[in-house]
């Protein structure tokens, strides 16, 4: 397999494995809880990363400890909580739903870096920030049930969690960005399972009944979601990164509202005509604000700006 060909299948792969994400967390929620099903997903990706943690904490600045537990928090803590509250329960959002509201992460990228870290957000970003949040009302004034509290909750905490996305990338990219991120991902994530033990011990889980097939199912369904949809996802993504160059790998935004509604439909959720004109506008909005023509040709060769900027980061 050529180069080309394998960053293709590197793309498909993590579109699929991200993309899946929020199925993955509705299968988990049928015999436990949003905080059970969160939990079990960051310590799982913890324990894979542990190794990785291991290796590389004793390279990073003991100043800079507090910022990547901080990032942990803010980019997988707690929107892994937002992102399975918002689909539990008879009230809960389905997972198509929940996926092309993940889309809005490139917008409140742009947008908290213009308010809080001086980044710049005129022109086309303007232009593109406003076609996607016009996306995302028409979105949630396009579900059937758009008039229930309960439903507005649990779209608002989706959205809370594509914000803290926002936070920390631009956190990251202003306070880390001498730091691999491979390291900041093991290791924030191995800091965070302490946290998330902590709260899966006070949900009661290991008093429930783990002969139980339903419990068990969503165990490992949990699980799933951590090992691929966290760990293994965020391994995919530098590799990514390392290969193709940033342009190329951000592009995965597009794939995985997608996939998500891919198996909205094989689950039997109510996905109409409305929802998939939606996530377009929302998308659109997205590549007219991140648009950058001169840095997508050429993508996949040793000079590509991206992959430089990269090269170091990832070694």
């Amino acid at each position: 397999m050529n180069n080309k060909a394998f960053n293709w299948f590197i793309f498909v792969s993590l579109s699929l494995v991200w993309g899946s994400s929020f199925i993955l967390m509705k299968e988990g929620l049928v015999a436990l809880t949003a905080y059970q099903v969160a939990s079990i997903r960051i310590i799982a990706s913890g324990l894979v990363l542990l190794p990785f943690a291991l290796k590389n904490i004793s390279k990073i600045p003991a100043n800079k400890i507090s910022l990547i537990f901080l990032s942990g928090i803010l980019g997988s803590f707690l929107p892994a909580y937002l992102f399975c509250i918002a689909e539990a329960g008879v009230n809960g959002i389905d997972s198509a739903l929940a996926g092309t509201l993940n889309a809005l992460t490139p917008v409140f990228v742009l947008i908290i870096g213009a308010i809080f870290f001086g980044s710049n957000a005129r022109g086309n970003k303007l232009i593109g920030i406003f076609i996607s949040l016009t996306g995302s009302v028409l979105l949630y004034l396009s579900q059937p049930n758009v008039a229930q509290v309960g439903n507005a909750i649990n779209v608002l905490l989706c959205v809370l969690a594509t914000i803290l996305y926002g936070v920390n990338v631009n956190m990251v990219g202003k306070y880390l960005k001498d730091i691999p991120s491979l390291h900041i991902a093991s290791v924030a994530l191995v800091f965070i399972s302490i946290p998330a033990a902590i709260v899966l011990y006070f949900t009661g889980f290991f008093n429930e009944a783990f002969y139980s097939k339903p419990i068990i199912a969503s165990v490992i369904y949990a699980s799933i979601l951590g090992i691929l949809g966290t760990a293994a996802a965020s391994i995919f993504f530098y590799m990514l990164l390392k290969r193709a160059g940033a342009t190329f790998a951000s592009m995965v935004t597009y794939a995985i509202p997608a996939v998500a509604i891919g198996w909205g439909i094989i689950y039997g959720e109510k996905v109409g005509w409305q929802q998939v004109v939606c996530l377009a506008i929302i998308l659109s909005g997205v590549f007219i604000a991140n648009r950058n023509f001169s840095k997508l040709v050429p993508i996949f060769r040793d000079d590509n700006n991206d992959y430089k900027a990269h090269k170091e980061d990832l070694k």
